[in-house]
């Protein structure tokens, strides 16, 4: 199945999306490309719990100056108690960046799979966290799914790049494996952007030099976020500078030559241990695209010059309604 756009016509897009420092930068970039319709945003536990990743990604919203539908999906993982990266993205969800407290998630907000039933024709469907959300959406509607997602690009998962939560497996597939597996079973158009190609994309201290000099409300605000980020690399890593896995499938939707997949066949294990959440290869697993290739020289540019260069400009913060239709 393809996306049923007319040739120059943006992409319809749907995020699901735990923000998050990088998802924060992916949303970002997501709203400041035309080639993309956003036509809304899911949020979910994750980077942090779900009031936080709603009331972050008003946040970012309103510091972008656009509208979208917001909704609501998973809150925890199918089976598994639910963790979250404090350490990693701060107790808030954006490091630094001032934020207003988080509200009650009220159960009117619509859910992952209403927002895509509400879609005239088919979307590509971004996952920027755990998988959940989609897990619910095909265990109450598979058809409606089939339908409507003509594309899913997901960032989870690692190949042949050691893990970050274990030895073995990266953060989003090792919080919901049983949901991950869910989604490889369903053989959706799914292509896997993961550590592989993820760990390639360091933001280094100098690419965010005009944020911390600029006077700019929206330039120190992701600057406060992502000084959080470089600090936890230092920290844990070493590394002088900070890994923004998910801007990686924003950019592969607007540069589609960004990134390079193979197919393969991969299974999730579901044991508990180091293992628990490890994509691996296996001759009888689902089929799925797997990112093997990327070209940062068409990734950098995006991020620098729309996000960037966008939030060194901005002197003032629009402002947006909060209500769930955002």
């Amino acid at each position: 199945m393809s996306t049923q756009t007319a040739p120059g016509s943006p992409l319809p897009v749907i995020i699901d999306t735990d923000p998050g420092i990088d998802d924060m930068l992916a949303l970002l970039l997501a709203l400041a490309s035309p080639e993309l319709d956003i036509r809304g945003i899911s949020v979910s536990y994750g980077n942090t719990v779900v009031e936080n990743a709603f009331r972050n990604a008003v946040a970012i919203l309103r510091r972008a100056g656009r509208r979208t539908t917001l909704a609501v999906g998973a809150r925890r993982p199918l089976k598994r108690p639910l963790a979250v990266a404090r350490e990693t993205h701060g107790e808030s969800g954006l490091g630094y960046a001032e934020l207003a407290p988080a509200g009650v998630i009220l159960d009117f907000v619509k859910s992952l799979d209403r927002l895509l039933a509400e879609q005239p024709d088919p979307v590509t469907l971004v996952t920027l966290g755990p998988v959940t959300s989609l897990a619910l959406a095909l265990r109450s509607d598979p058809e409606l799914v089939r339908a409507k997602v003509a594309r899913h690009i997901a960032m989870i998962g690692n190949v042949g790049a050691k893990g970050n939560t274990t030895r073995y497996a990266e953060f989003n597939a090792w919080c919901d494996p049983e949901a991950l597996d869910i989604v490889l079973r369903a053989e959706l158009p799914t292509e896997m952007v993961g550590l592989d190609v993820t760990r390639q994309m360091v933001l280094a201290p100098h690419e965010t030099t005009r944020l911390q000099h600029a006077g700019a409300p929206q330039a120190r605000w992701i600057n406060d976020a992502l000084r959080f980020y470089f600090e936890f690399h230092k920290q844990q890593e070493g590394l002088d500078g900070c890994i923004v896995n998910d801007v990686l499938p924003i950019a592969a939707l607007v540069r589609p030559a960004a990134l390079g997949f193979e197919e393969q066949r991969l299974v999730v294990d579901l044991e508990e241990g180091e293992h628990r959440g490890h994509t691996r290869i296996d001759p009888h697993g689902p089929r799925v695209k797997v990112a093997t290739r990327v070209d940062l020289a068409l990734v950098r540019p995006l991020l620098s010059e729309r996000v960037f260069r966008w939030a060194v400009h901005q002197t003032a913060t629009p402002i947006v309604s909060q209500e769930a239709g955002v």
